[in-house]
């Protein structure tokens, strides 16, 4: 009977990669498995497109991370030598840039974990479950049962199994942000017994908490403070909140890698805002520049919703996006003033008045 088990098996130099800029999710369902394969024995290296934000550096494993904008010609020699590749928390190849186009080229296997809509069949073997409230609670099941090539899980436990304290803090990491801490996309019952196990296993739940949370600048909370009073925009016909900044917006406040993480969620703390938009200014890689015709700038987007409101579509047909019904991402190349644009021309097609 086929499962994810029989991939790993036999192997013996294992490539995990994840998507680009990556968030809890995407660190501790990699750095899971990560050491889920080192402990049978086995070689394994998890790497990333780029830079992954300063408040998950604490994560067992994080110090060993590739960087490929950076490290290309390691990360080449190992991917080169790798009989197994697993992806997690992303859908196609293009999620992961130049590292996709890469990868794209190895002969050996590829598995992929992910949990978001459409996903391409790019890979030997799928873990697709858009309903799962992150990748990491699809890893969870995966290193304690025996997961068929559907979507449906036949759970027979393997007893053998012992969750290790560092995996327990990586998933417990991915689950709590991917919903954020738990109040969004977390109804599902099973959750909360994976929770209490990861606890059993060593997990401080208000430990994790405080490096994810409370582990900011005063720079990153003066930026917080100045999206809300100066660039918040609400359109209170359709409960929608709107927030962008220019890469000079940035700079003022010395932006760093992660400083932008919640920042969408925080209109929705009205009871007025259902929907919130929240857009930055970055700078194209020379892939991506190749790829667009020389444009120089991307806007980054992320789109929050509550109850049943979904952005996914939105963030899908207007900005090359997609996602959850309630938490979603896109992209737009060029400028940002185009961006913005767009929203204004298009939200109240895809917002409930």
């Amino acid at each position: 009977m086929m499962n994810i088990l029989s991939f790993i098996q036999p192997a013996q130099h294992v490539a995990l990669l994840t998507h680009q800029s990556p968030d809890g999710d995407a660190m501790g369902s990699s750095l899971a498995m990560y050491h889920y394969i080192k402990s049978l024995g086995k070689e394994a290296r998890v790497i990333v497109p780029n830079a992954f934000p300063d408040f998950l550096a604490w994560m067992p494993g994080a110090d060993t991370v590739l960087l490929y904008d950076n490290q290309k010609e390691q990360a080449d020699i190992y991917l080169d030598a790798a009989d197994l590749v697993i992806c997690t928390d992303f859908n196609a190849p293009n999620r992961i840039g130049a590292l996709g186009d890469k990868m794209l080229t190895l002969t050996c296997p590829k598995v992929m974990i992910d949990h978001h809509l459409h996903p391409s069949d790019f890979a030997d073997f799928i873990v697709s479950v858009p309903e799962a409230s992150s990748t990491c609670e699809l890893v969870y099941d995966i290193l304690s049962t025996f997961v068929q090539r559907s979507r449906s899980f036949e759970r027979m436990r393997d007893k053998n199994f012992q969750l290790s304290t560092p995996i327990a803090q990586c998933l417990y990491t991915g689950l709590m942000t991917d919903t954020g801490n738990f109040s969004y996309n977390s109804n599902r019952p099973q959750i909360y017994p994976m929770i209490a196990s990861l606890i059993e296993a060593g997990v401080d739940k208000d430990a994790i908490y405080n490096a994810v949370f409370n582990q900011y600048s005063v720079d990153r909370i003066k930026l917080v403070g100045y999206c809300l009073y100066q660039k918040m925009r609400v359109f209170p016909e359709h409960h929608a909140a709107l927030i962008y900044l220019n890469r000079k917006e940035l700079y003022r406040f010395n932006f760093q890698k992660g400083d932008a993480e919640g920042i969408v969620n925080m209109p929705l703390q009205s009871k007025d805002i259902h929907y919130s938009v929240f857009m930055r200014e970055d700078k194209t890689t020379p892939d991506e520049m190749e790829k667009n015709g020389g444009i120089k700038t991307k806007i980054k987007l992320s789109f929050r919703s509550q109850g049943d409101r979904p952005v996914n579509v939105f963030a899908s047909e207007v900005f090359n996006g997609g996602g959850h019904a309630n938490a979603a991402g896109g992209e737009y190349y060029g400028p940002l003033a185009e961006a913005v644009q767009l929203f204004l021309d298009n939200y109240a097609k895809y917002f409930k008045a």
